[in-house]
Formats: C-alpha cells, sequence, structure tokens
C-alpha cells in the first residue's frame, strides 16, 4: 500500500486504453509494441488487460519487466476493479504510465444489451482515453462510418484517437484519414502497413504463451524488436502519451483485497511454472504473498522432482502440446502422487487438472477452430493422482462460470460461491460412478453434468480458472488448508 492510499490523496497516473474495432484488430501486437517502445525509452510502463486471458499479458509482462494485470467487469465490481489498478501502478516503486490492452470489440461483453464484462465498462470505470484500433483493410471512407458509428454508439466512452492497421500504401492511408478526421473530428495517431512481422505465432487459445516463444523461437527477440520498430515508425508515441496524461487524477479506493493476512501462517506452496504450465493470474500470486504463503517455482517439464512444499498449486497451460515430456518425467510424476496420497492440498487449474488424471489422449480433432500443429498425437501416462483420462480436441468450451463449493476443498469450504471462466479444449473421460466433486455450477460445463472440481483426498482439479481479486476467499482457504 503506497502513501496515497494511506492519505486517501488523488492519485495523478496518466493511462491509456488501447482498444479494438473487433477481435483480431491487431490490438495485442500494436499494445505490445507501444509498451516496448515506451520501456525502451525508460518509461516505468504498467501493463493491463481487460478480461482473463493469460497469453497477451504474458507479453505485456516480457516487454515492460512489470507484471501484467487482468481486469475483468464481470467477474469483478468497480471497487476490485479499482483496486487491482491501484494495486498494478504501484507494484514494485510505482509506474509512470498505464496501458490497458481492450479484450475483443470495444463493446463486446458479457451478453448484448448491457456493457458488463467489456472493454467500454473498463474505460468508464478508469476514466480513461481510447485509441480505437481499425482493421482497415479493404475500406478507405467506410472507416469514417466505423469510427462515428463506435463514438455515437456510448458518447460517454471517451475515443480521442484512431490507430489503422492493415494499411496497403499510401494512398490507402491518406483516404482513410481524410474521411475519418473530416466526417468525425477525430485524429488518427497511426497507420500500420501490412507487414508479415507484426504477426506472432498462434495457437490454439491465441498467441504462443512469451515464456513458451523465448524457448522455442531463435528470433524471439527480433520478432518483438520488430514489432517494436514498427510502432515506433507507425504510431505518434509523443501523442500518445499526451493522451494518457489527459487522464484526470483518481481517488484510489480504500484497500479491501490487498491487505495482509493473519500473521503466523507461512506454508510453502509450490507453483508449477514452465513451458507446460504457465497459466496464472499475477494477482492470485501476489494474494498468496500477501496472505503468508512463501511461494516456491519448479517445473514439471524439467525439474526430476518437486521442493518441499506444504501445498502445490498448478495452474493452466498446454500439456498437451509437452505430454511426451511430462510423461518421460516418471521421477516428478511419482513424487506429486505420492503427495497427493498422502493428503498434502494439490490445487490444478485446467491444464494443471489435464496433468492430474492418468492420461492425457491426443489425436485428430473435430473442432475447427482448434490449431494442433505443434500437438504430438498419441497416449501419454500422466501422474494418476485423479481418476479418468483427458482427451483432447473433441469439444470446445468458452464461457464464464459461476458455482458454489459443496464440500471442504483445498480452497473453498461448503456453501462458498465463485465466478470464473472456462476456456478449453479438452474433457475428462472415463470416470468411475462414484468419482467425487467438490463444485456444482449454476453456469459453465465443469467436468460432467454441471460438477467441476474433481476430488481424491485434498487433491482438487478443476476446468474453472478462478482470480483471487474476484473470488476473494482463495487465497486464505488454500494456505488454511496448507497448515491444517
Amino acid at each position: 500500500m503506497n502513501e496515497s492510499e494511506q492519505t486517501g490523496e488523488l492519485v495523478d497516473i496518466p493511462r491509456i486504453l488501447i482498444a479494438g474495432d473487433r477481435s483480431s484488430s491487431g490490438k495485442t501486437t500494436i499494445s505490445t509494441g507501444l509498451m516496448s517502445v515506451l520501456s525502451r525509452r525508460g518509461v516505468r510502463v504498467q501493463p493491463f488487460k481487460v478480461g482473463l486471458d493469460y497469453i497477451d499479458p504474458s507479453y505485456h509482462t516480457e516487454v515492460t519487466g512489470r507484471p501484467s494485470r487482468n481486469i475483468d467487469g464481470h467477474l469483478m465490481d468497480r471497487n476490485a476493479v479499482l483496486e487491482v489498478f491501484h494495486h498494478g501502478i504501484s507494484y514494485d516503486g510505482g509506474a509512470d504510465i498505464a496501458i490497458i490492452e481492450g479484450v475483443r470489440g470495444l463493446f463486446e461483453g458479457l451478453e448484448g444489451l448491457s456493457e458488463i464484462g467489456s472493454t467500454a465498462q473498463i474505460a468508464k470505470m478508469l476514466d480513461c482515453s481510447v485509441v480505437l484500433v481499425i482493421d482497415a483493410r479493404s475500406i478507405t471512407r467506410s472507416a469514417a462510418a466505423v469510427v462515428m458509428g463506435y463514438k455515437s454508439f456510448d458518447p460517454e466512452v471517451n475515443i480521442t484517437g484512431v490507430i489503422l492497421n492493415n494499411i496497403g500504401g499510401v494512398r490507402h492511408a491518406r483516404k482513410a484519414r481524410e474521411a475519418i478526421e473530416t466526417y468525425t473530428g477525430t485524429p488518427v495517431i497511426g497507420e500500420i502497413h501490412r507487414n508479415d512481422s507484426m504477426n506472432i505465432s498462434m495457437r490454439h487459445l491465441g498467441l504462443i504463451p512469451a515464456m513458451e516463444g523465448r524457448r522455442k523461437l531463435d528470433d524471439f527477440d527480433q520478432r518483438i524488436k520488430g514489432i517494436a520498430d514498427i510502432i515506433r515508425e507507425g504510431i505518434e508515441i509523443d501523442t500518445v502519451l499526451e493522451m494518457a496524461k489527459s487522464a484526470p487524477p483518481m481517488k484510489p479506493p480504500k484497500p479491501d483485497i490487498f491487505v495482509p493476512g493473519p500473521k503466523g501462517n507461512n506454508p510453502v506452496i509450490g507453483v508449477a511454472l514452465d513451458e507446460a504450465f504457465n497459466f496464472y493470474y499475477r494477482d492470485n500470486l501476489d494474494l498468496l504473498e500477501l496472505a503468508g504463503a512463501n511461494l516456491v517455482f519448479f517445473s514439471p517439464l524439467n525439474d526430476a522432482q518437486p521442493p518441499e512444499m506444504d501445498g502445490l498449486y498448478i495452474g493452466g497451460g498446454y500439456p498437451e502440446l509437452f505430454a511426451p515430456g511430462l510423461s518421460a518425467n516418471e521421477s516428478m510424476r511419482q513424487h506429486i502422487k505420492e503427495m497427493s496420497q498422502a493428503g498434502r492440498p494439490i490445487y490444478a487449474e485446467c491444464g494443471g487438472l489435464m496433468y492430474l488424471t492418468s492420461e492425457i489422449i491426443t489425436g485428430k480433432v473435430r473442432t475447427s477452430s482448434y490449431r494442433t500443429a505443434d500437438m504430438p498425437e498419441g497416449e501419454y501416462a500422466m501422474v494418476g493422482a485423479l481418476p479418468g483420462r483427458t482427451l483432447m480436441g473433441q469439444s470446445r468450451v468458452v464461457s464464464y462460470s459461476r458455482g458454489s463449493f459443496v464440500e471442504s476443498t483445498p480452497i473453498g469450504s461448503n456453501k462458498d460461491t465463485f465466478l470464473g471462466h472456462e476456456f478449453h479444449h479438452s474433457e475428462i473421460i472415463d470416470l468411475p460412478d462414484d468419482a467425487r466433486f467438490g463444485i456444482k455450477l449454476e453456469r459453465g460445463i465443469g467436468i460432467k453434468d454441471g460438477y467441476d472440481g474433481l476430488m481424491v483426498k485434498n487433491t482438487m482439479g478443476v476446468y474453472s480458472h478462478l482470480h483471487a481479486a474476484s473470488y476473494r476467499e482463495f487465497a486464505l482457504r488454500f494456505i488454511e488448508s496448507c497448515v491444517d
């Protein structure tokens, strides 16, 4: 907690939100490039991502050196959004500017008739200027209609500039710019020409995570630098800074989430972190530490055995793409299974759930949106701490989830409730009839028949991803289970 949070003084933090006119408009590469350019100037950039994506924030973190934070107007109320925001800008000595990357199109959210869960909702909560990224491929005068429509749809969203992406040439750029500025009065502050180097390799959930990209791509740094160079040349960086500085001072929220937990409970919690498992919200880790946990990181893929620990947290990721290596690491799998059998708390989300089942089965897929170029085909033995086998690629689930705990689990007690989300291309098959579940869903698919949280002893694997600033019991419940 910084001094302004203690005294209630206004916080004057420049901030700007980069939104898209649709999904795949180019806002991720443009946001990441902008963050990189400013960071190379010595500006301390605090990145944020609207929505619950893990992969875009990994690039934000890579280029800024500061953990990117997720904010979501469905999972979090306004005070929670503001607290996550202020925690981010205050972290590690503070930031000079906040850059927020939107999700999907500017007005897309939970439903068609409200702004809940949308980028527009966050822009209004944070009272900041919005730069609209338009995919201008094959349009010129029509681009003005797009901007005019977006500005008139909700005048409370302060769209102060436009970036044109996928520009074909000088004539294309001139016509689109003239139309937008003449008809809407909104300045075009950037033109990004079509360039293959603006593309970061894609995968079935979006981009390759930065950690994996760095380890697998020999030209990873060159790709990131190439994007930054294009942004530097194509966008009026100083104009972006002026727009960010125009955001009014903010009153910091009263701390309610990021507060220290009870003293005396200091369990060691192991966190699986490598190419296969790297989907974590940084706030979840921060809140565990704030509540007293000592986090130790290890690799189920590359280490022979886990460290000594009181509890284990295995996040999501891509275990199916690293299944041969995970399967070959028998020592690690056996140690984790023995830990489970001993009754020590293990909490695993999505990819972690898959790893804890007996086997991952990969092969041909039914879902057309599932990119499988890197997925080896076969059947691979996993930990076996949980029953059932994981079958890849026969289903696709993308949904918010809502549920309650129906018994005592490592992260929740009976009748605790949560909002979360699911995003997976796998399903758990061959479950026994007496399989035990710790969560009943009101919304979402879960593992079987509306239940999630597959359990054996004190081990639980879930498809629902939980954000600890939304499900506030997460850190304290997990720590309590680790010290019992």
